[in-house]
This record gives C-alpha cells, sequence and structure tokens, in this order.
C-alpha cells in the first residue's frame, strides 16, 4: 500500500512505525503536522491508499479523512477518549492499559475501532511506557488493521453512545498532580512525577524555586523530615516522603529557555551542602559478575551521555577489565543505549563549542578501550532504542545483541552535518562494507533490526525472556565456555594489531575530529542552531525531504524540467 504517517513529530513510534511498514514492502512517506492545508498538500502529491496518524496533537481536517482513509493511534483501551489518556492512567494506577487503533471521524477519538492491544502497566515514567509497551502494542494494532484493510473487510462501526467502555478524560493538569509533601507516600509521589515525565514535567518547588521535575526513583534506605531534600547521588537529589524519599534526577526552571539537567547541577550550591549516599536506588552505572562473565551495565537519562558521564563509565570500563572473565557484556537501559553526547549539557555550558570538543573526545576515549580490548570478548546489549554516536559506540564490541523492538538511528547529519567521531569510519565500514557505509550515514533514516543484522551492524536479535539479565548471563557463559574460545581470542588479537600496522585507530580519530573541530568551531553554524532547535524543541517549519518521500519527488522532478533547455 502507499501510506502516508503523519505525526506531530518524527517521535520513536513514528520511526517504529516507518521501519515496520517499509520492511513489509509498504510505500511509506512521512509529513508532520505543520499546518492543515501542508497536510492537505502532502496527501495531494503522496495520493495514499491510508494515512496512519501515530502521534498527532489535533484533528485530521475533515476534507482530508473524507477523501482517504485515516487510523489514528490512541495510546488507550477501547472506550478511552482525551488527550491525556497516558497521563491519567499512570497517574491513577492502573494494572493494565492498552493502545486503540481507531478510523478518524467527525468526533476526536471516536470513530470505528480497527484493532486494539492492550498490557500489564508498569510502575515507571510515561516516556518508558510510551517507548515500550505502547509503541510494541501499536505496532502490533497497526499492521493488523492494515491487513484486516487488504483484506477487504467490512468497516467496523463506532462505539454507540452509552457504552460502559466510553470514558472522556479531559488535559491532566498541573492541579491534578500537584504533590503534597506533607501526606503523599512515596508511591504516590512517583505516580505524579511519572505521569509528567517527557512532557511537559511536574512543577514544584525545590530550594524555594518552582521547577519542572523528571526522572523519578523510590530511594531506598533514605529518609527525613517530609518535602525537605536530604541526599545527593550521581546529580540527583533526594527529597523526603512521609514514608521514605524518592531522589529527582533531572529538572528544568520555568524560565524561558531553560534545560534539563541533572538536579544537583542546577542547584550546585546548596548540592554542596548535602550528603553523597550512592547505592540507594539512584546510579546510571552497575557491574555484576556472574562466574566468567561480568556485566557491566548503564542507564543514562534519554541516552545522553555528558563528558563526565563518559569519564565515569571509562573508570568503570576499565575495573571491570581488571576482573578474571572471559567475556564482558556492556548491557544498556531498556528505553536507549546511548544516543551519543549530551546536547542539553553542551547548551548550557559557558562555550558550547569547547564542551562538544570536552565531549566527544570522551567518547573516543571509551570507545577507544573497548576496540583495544583484547583478552576478553566483548559484548554490547542493545535492549533499547540508540542514535547517532550510540549506534557506533556499540560497534566497538566483538558482538552485538539487539532487542527485536529497537529503533537505530546510525547517522549524525540530521544535527546540523554534524561529521561524527566514535572511530566510525573505522568501525562501520569493516561491518557493513564502504558502500554501505556512505548510504547508511548519509541517508538519515531509521533503520530497524532486520535491516541492521542484513548489513552487519547486528549479530543477534533478542526478543521477550531472551533480554533477561539472567538469560544474557546464560548466553554470556555460552560463549565463554565454546570450544573455540582460545582460538577465536587470538584471531582477535590478529585483527586488531593487523588493522593497527594498517592504519593506527589514532589516524582515524585525528581524520575524524579535523572534521568535528570545523562543525564546533568553523565559520558554519549549522550544528550549533540545529542543537538549539533539538533541545528547545523548536517545531519544525517543514517536513525533512529525507523521510518526505512525496517532496523529495516533487523537488527532483522540479529540477529535472529546470535543467531541460528551453
Amino acid at each position: 500500500m502507499r501510506i502516508l504517517l503523519l505525526s506531530h513529530s518524527f517521535n520513536s513510534l513514528t520511526q517504529r512505525l516507518h521501519v515496520e511498514l517499509s520492511e513489509r514492502g509498504h510505500e511509506v512517506s512521512v509529513e508532520l503536522d505543520i499546518h492543515p492545508d501542508v497536510t492537505r498538500e502532502s496527501v495531494t502529491l503522496h495520493r495514499p491508499d491510508l494515512v496512519v496518524a501515530p502521534f498527532l496533537k489535533r484533528a485530521i481536517p475533515d476534507d482530508v479523512w473524507r477523501s482517504v482513509r485515516c487510523l489514528i493511534v490512541h495510546p488507550g483501551p477501547p472506550g478511552d477518549r482525551g488527550p491525556a489518556a497516558l497521563d491519567w492512567a499512570i497517574l491513577e494506577g492502573v494494572s493494565e492499559w492498552g493502545v486503540t487503533v481507531l478510523q478518524a471521524d467527525g468526533e476526536f477519538d471516536a470513530g470505528p475501532i480497527w484493532a486494539f492491544r492492550t498490557f500489564p502497566m508498569r510502575r515507571v515514567a510515561k516516556s518508558s511506557v510510551y517507548r515500550n509497551e505502547v509503541t510494541s502494542c501499536a505496532v502490533g494494532a497497526v499492521l493488523e488493521a492494515i491487513d484486516s484493510i487488504q483484506s477487504g473487510r467490512t468497516p467496523p462501526q463506532p462505539m454507540l453512545p452509552g457504552d460502559p467502555r466510553i470514558r472522556v478524560r479531559g488535559p491532566c493538569r498541573q492541579a491534578d498532580r500537584a504533590i503534597d509533601w506533607q501526606h503523599d507516600t512515596t508511591a504516590t509521589v512517583l505516580r505524579k512525577i511519572n505521569s509528567a515525565d517527557g512532557m511537559p514535567g511536574l512543577v514544584d518547588s525545590l530550594f524555594f524555586e518552582d521547577v519542572r521535575v523528571f526522572d523519578a526513583h523510590e530511594a531506598q534506605d533514605v529518609s527525613g523530615v517530609p518535602g525537605t531534600v536530604v541526599a545527593q547521588c550521581d546529580g540527583a537529589l533526594a527529597r523526603a516522603t512521609v514514608d521514605g524519599a524518592v531522589w529527582i534526577g533531572h529538572v528544568r526552571r520555568l524560565v524561558p529557555k531553560s534545560l534539563k539537567l541533572p538536579a544537583a547541577k542546577v542547584f550546585a550550591a546548596q548540592a554542596a551542602h548535602l550528603p553523597h549516599r550512592p547505592g540507594c536506588g539512584y546510579g546510571p552505572i552497575h557491574y555484576r559478575e556472574h562466574g566468567g562473565v561480568g556485566e557491566l551495565s548503564f542507564c543514562f537519562y534519554n541516552g545522553a551521555m555528558s563528558s563526565g558521564d563518559c569519564q565515569a563509565l571509562l573508570e568503570a570500563y576499565r575495573a571491570a577489565l581488571v576482573r578474571p572473565t572471559r567475556v564482558l557484556l556492556l548491557t544498556g537501559g531498556h528505553d536507549y543505549w546511548s544516543n551519543g553526547i549530551h546536547l542539553a549539557e553542551i547548551e548550557a555550558a559557558d562555550s558550547a563549542a569547547d564542551e562538544s570538543w570536552r565531549n566527544i573526545n570522551a567518547i573516543d576515549d571509551l570507545t577507544r578501550s573497548i576496540i583495544e580490548t583484547t583478552d576478553r570478548l566483548v559484548v554490547s546489549v542493545i535492549r533499547g532504542n540508540a542514535g547517532a554516536g550510540g549506534v557506533f559506540l556499540s560497534l566497538a564490541a566483538d558482538e552485538v545483541w539487539a532487542s527485536d523492538q529497537i529503533v537505530l538511528n546510525p547517522h549524525y547529519k540530521d544535527m546540523g552535518n554534524l561529521y561524527g567521531s566514535e572511530y566510525w569510519t573505522y568501525l562501520l565500514p569493516r561491518r557493513a562494507g564502504a558502500a554501505n557505509a556512505t548510504r547508511i550515514t548519509q541517508c538519515r533514516l531509521p533503520m530497524g533490526v532486520k535491516e541492521a543484522q542484513r548489513l552487519g551492524i547486528i549479530d543477534h536479535v533478542l526478543s521477550g525472556a531472551e533480554l533477561a539479565s539472567a538469560d544474557l548471563v546464560e548466553r554470556g557463559a555460552a560463549m565463554a565456555a565454546d570450544a573455540g574460545f582460545t582460538a577465536r581470542l587470538a584471531e582477535k588479537q590478529r585483527r586488531r594489531a593487523a588493522d593497527e600496522a594498517e592504519k593506527p585507530l589514532q589516524a582515524y580519530r585525528d581524520e575524524e575530529l579535523r572534521r568535528m573541530r570545523l562543525n564546533f568551531y568553523g565559520f558554519d553554524p549549522s550544528y550549533h542552531v540545529a542543537r538549539f532547535n533539538f533541545i528547545h524543541k523548536v517545531p519544525k517549519s517543514r517536513t525533512p525531504l529525507t523521510i518526505a518521500n512525496h517532496r523529495s519527488r516533487r523537488r527532483s522532478a522540479e529540477f529535472t524540467r529546470m535543467a531541460v533547455p528551453s
């Protein structure tokens, strides 16, 4: 089918649908919901058989859904209606939630239902539920709906008024989830913060200043006078509740153009007087050992790795190398493996160029240490999405294992034509080949695990229980016990020595950083403008041609006409 994805932004769900639909042979193009007239134009240009709207903030124009079937993805079960479905579900602590795919008609979220899925609700942030359960169920429901349409199934009927499943909820406002520190339990505080995590963030007061708070976790063995800030750990602040405390990892001030940053960094002067409480429920880096298998896990908020994060992970990595293991698993978080350098920390720095330079060198140091590990096998375990330098960081390992639910974005150019480093000019061609390496980094498209495995970027695709820690360790133990382990390690050492003799790693790094220096310090400000727009969520004025095939075809046709002599 010819399918148009109409979305407020090219978010994780839209990317995943783009990957899955393209993999199944559909002709997919994307239009960002910038203006109703732009939507109308996109339908005229693409002539879709079907419009799928994964993430909208307003209704599709009447004349559009009357002219072509439009499917809406709603993050709630059948009958749930309203713009804050997931917010309310988390705030109210429901045990089960769902995703519904319905056909657009004249009433918001009330059209005929083509498919739905349900899932048990985890007690985590809204953004995590959206990236995992909602995205997975949405993809399954959309594919089911498309199969039904292609098979000629009769369109379903909308729910009749009075159906007991119908529940209409308005926006979830600040007053609905305001924290009462003198009475709310830890569980209640977490529900309130989690219901607003990602967007818009819950407004609360820290040190007598109103801020938006994010990234909340239960603090273990921490307590104090309810409402007081009692400890710090890895950039987070612990605030006491009536029965314990919660870690608040990130905050954003309410002043215009403020940034979401680690709470202890925003309130550095106040945090300096607080005790450090490591190992109490917050901390992005952990190491565990199971016989001959080491597992170094890391989970950085939104996958962003600051200079300090990279240095801390490198220190933990070097410590892990001292241990007598044969296999080392580098296990990323369930939401993200890594998205590379920390753009918000860079934006907040006194000199964005200088901090960019420090950050890229710090992640390069980490990448190089992994590449140069020759006394054991190293495995990157990608359980969540990865982008830009985070993808290439994973390729430094001997093997890459990845969840079947993830999306990769192995390119940098959307960030103002950033060239990228992390030794990608060495790592990517040796896995995918030189021609594919050029295509991958230039096309700027999301990539699914099937394509990544075909290209050699991923070695093994895992699903479900295979991603549990015990199963990962068992798989690592089997690798360590394999009869060919010694020979494989010897071959790894031989190849690394041969590669180094042919072209030293430092040469790759110097060449990459020479290009990066131009991005950071050169006369072209594209990187700095793109970073600012990304961090401050400046709305796009047009859909990038890399995803809007219907517009790129027209542009090509216009250039062709211009080239023809009169």
